[in-house]
Formats: structure tokens, sequence, C-alpha cells
């Protein structure tokens, strides 16, 4: 029996741990990244690239193939074909070899095109990666802050409740007149439908995270704190965003030397055996072979070289003129971020100071609400001041990792 009791204990608090790690913008993340199709997409096209590589190793590997020729063209009293030409029909049978030669250089070029492809997706990859965690990031922020003011509206409304019950015997023993404590009384329930109303507002925001993560989950829970600290900003030309410029141009490099390659002489050797006859005399003896070398020179097409390079070139203006105002951008968001932080985390130092005031005020018109000493009018200021800052300190709270996590989008 003691073993079974403490199995369950095992159990009820595994189930506990579990539910609590569902609760962290960890969780979430992972779970985001584990369900996204478009991110499992960017790995199969990898995948198939790796058999595109595989089928261009296969094209200049001997080709065998096999062919016949079965023909009768009788002539029936003077009419049919020309016999001359027909030889009155063919009977073939062929299998034949061909094997391309290539230089080292014309393999090598297409096998680092799909490595570099493979690159760009790669990178394309961590940058959707990195939306996608900023999203889930923003959500969650979003999610907190909203618990956060529910939270708080249920303390104010727990507080409430308390002062309405002192003004109630206070009200009996008329100290305080009937319409005092009507007007908190309204007061309260004004703040229970805000309450209420930040309840269901919670509720979407929960849902909303669950459907960008991909998790299928309807019962909302308390959410932990994130902790986001700010990365070091790491040298341009190491940052996935500038990656992507520096890949499409070596794309265009090697775009160039697959034109070069395709304009080089072509050789192919082949040979064959097999039956080949007319069937007009001896055909039991028309079995032979043949070999041969088959060898195309580019010498005039239109000029159409040129044209393939002056594409790139235009292709290579474009991805230029992208990189430098997308350079201009990624330095002046870094900046406005940091000045919008630093003004952020200033205001948070000054509503805590607000708050400091606003906490001392409420105990102080809470106890002279016991003697009959304050207006209830006061008191309900001073709640809903309090109130107000403490909304203002969480929202510019959860503004600030928002920030954060903007300019960690950036970072990595």
């Amino acid at each position: 029996m003691r073993i079974r009791i403490l199995l369950f204990i095992f159990l009820v608090l595994a189930r506990a741990e579990g539910h609590a790690q569902k609760n962290t913008l960890d969780f979430y993340l992972d779970q985001a990244v584990r369900n996204s199709p478009l991110l499992k997409d960017f790995q199969t096209q990898i995948e198939s690239n790796g058999i595109d590589s595989e089928r261009i190793r296969a094209q200049y590997r001997p080709q065998v193939t096999a062919s016949s020729i079965n023909a009768y063209a009788p002539v029936i009293n003077g009419f049919g074909y020309d016999n001359a030409i027909t030889n009155g029909g063919q009977l073939s049978g062929i299998v034949n070899v061909s094997q391309a030669i290539l230089t080292k250089g014309n393999l090598a070029a297409q096998y680092k095109s799909l490595q570099l492809q493979n690159q760009g997706i790669s990178n394309e990859a961590r940058i959707t990666e990195q939306d996608l965690k900023r999203t889930i990031t923003n959500q969650f922020l979003t999610a907190f802050g909203t618990l956060q003011q529910l939270n708080l509206a249920r303390e104010i409304h727990a507080q409430l409740e308390k002062e309405v019950a002192i003004l109630k015997k206070l009200t009996e023993a008329n100290v305080y007149r009937q319409a005092d404590y009507l007007t908190l009384l309204v007061t309260v329930q004004q703040q229970d439908l805000s309450r209420r109303q930040l309840d269901i507002q919670f509720h979407n925001d929960y849902a909303t995270l669950n459907y960008l993560a991909g998790i299928v989950d309807t019962a909302a829970v308390d959410l932990q704190e994130p902790t986001i600290a700010i990365h070091n900003l790491p040298d341009p030309g190491n940052s996935i965003f500038f990656q992507k410029y520096a890949i499409d141009s070596l794309l265009l490099v090697h775009d160039r030397l697959l034109v070069d390659y395709t304009y080089k002489p072509k050789i192919n050797v082949y040979a064959n055996g097999g039956y080949l006859s007319s069937l007009s005399y001896q055909g039991y003896k028309n079995f032979g072979t043949s070999v041969g070398l088959d060898v195309t020179i580019p010498i005039y097409d239109g000029k159409q070289k040129q044209m393939q390079y002056r594409k790139i070139d235009i292709s290579e203006r474009s991805r230029s003129n992208y990189k430098s105002f997308y350079t201009s951008q990624y330095y002046q968001q870094i900046i406005q971020l940091r000045q919008q932080l630093q003004q952020t985390e200033s205001l948070i130092g000054d509503i805590n100071e607000q708050i400091k005031y606003s906490d001392g005020l409420i105990q102080v018109n809470t106890r002279l609400l016991e003697t009959g000493d304050v207006k209830v009018a006061d008191l309900i200021i001073s709640l809903n001041n309090y109130l107000v800052s403490k909304n203002l300190l969480t929202q510019n709270k959860v503004n600030r990792l928002e920030i954060i996590n903007q300019i960690n989008y950036w970072n990595r």
C-alpha cells in the first residue's frame, strides 16, 4: 500500500512538472519550430537537391539503351512502297552503350551549384525560424501582459471587496452615508466587469499563442514570466540576413561558369551491338557491332551566350541594390530599437516611484476609512491611480521585452 501511495504521488508530481513546463516561453518556441510545416518543407527541399546531385552523377555514367525496329513493307501486284527505300522491311535489335566525356571542372561546378542552393535553403530556413520565434515571443508577451493585468484586476477586486465590507459596517453605524456605500459598490461592479473582460482577452491571447505554435489546447493556464536578455551584436558578415546576399553572389558566379561550360565542345563515345537487317539477303548473317565518337562544337547561336551574361549582370545589380538598402535599414533599426529600450527603461523607473506613492496613499486611506476620516471618492481615486500605474508598468515591462526580442531578432 505504501508503495502504491508513493507511486501515485510520483505520478502526480511528474504530471504537475510536465504541465509547468508548458507554461514557459521556451516550450512554445520549441513546439512552434517542431510543428512548422514551412521549416519541414525547407528540409525536404534539401533532400530533393540531394537526389538531384545523385541524378547528375548518374547522367554522366555509361548509359545503356536497347531499341528494336520491326517493319515489313509488302509490294502486291506492283503496288507498294519503293523497295529501294524500304528494302521490303527492317528487323533490328540493338543494345547501345554511350559515355559523355566531361572535364572534372564541369561536374564540380554543377555539384557546387547544388551545394550553394542547399546553403541558401538552410540560411532561408534559419531566417524563417527567426521570424517564427519572434512572432511566438511577441504573442507570448502579449498573453503574459494580459495575464498580469488580469491578476492585478483580481488583486484590486479583492481589495475593493474588503473596503466594501468595512464601509457597509460603517454605513450601518451611520459613520458614512448610504450614497457613499452605493458609490463604492458601483465602482466594485464596474471593476468586476473590467476583470471579466480581461479574462476573456487572456483566453483569446492564449488561444492565439497555441494556434501559432501548432498546439491543440483550449485550457488557459498561468504563464511564467520570460527572461529575455540582449544578445551581442554580431559582425554583419556573420548575420544570417547578410549571408543570404553572399550566397546569392556565389550562385550568380557559378551561373556564369555553367554558361561557359554549356558552350564548350561536347564529346560522347558509344558502342553498340545486335541485329540489323532488311532480310533481303542472308539475313542470318546481319549480326554485328559498331563504335563511334560524337563531337559537338558550338560555333554560332545568335550571341545567346552574351545575352545570358547580361541577365546574370542584371541579377547581380539587383542583388547589390537590395544588400545596400538592407544594410542601411539594419543599422537604422538597431539604433532606433536601442533608443526605445533606453527610454522605456527610464520610464519604468519613474512608474515604480509613482506606484510607491500610490500604494502608500491606499494604505493611509484604508486606515482612515476604518475611522471614518476619509472621503470615499478619495479612496476610489487612490485605487484607480494605483490600478492605472500598475497597468502602465505592466505595459512598459512587456514593451521592454518586445524591444529586446526585436533586437535579438536582428542580432542572431
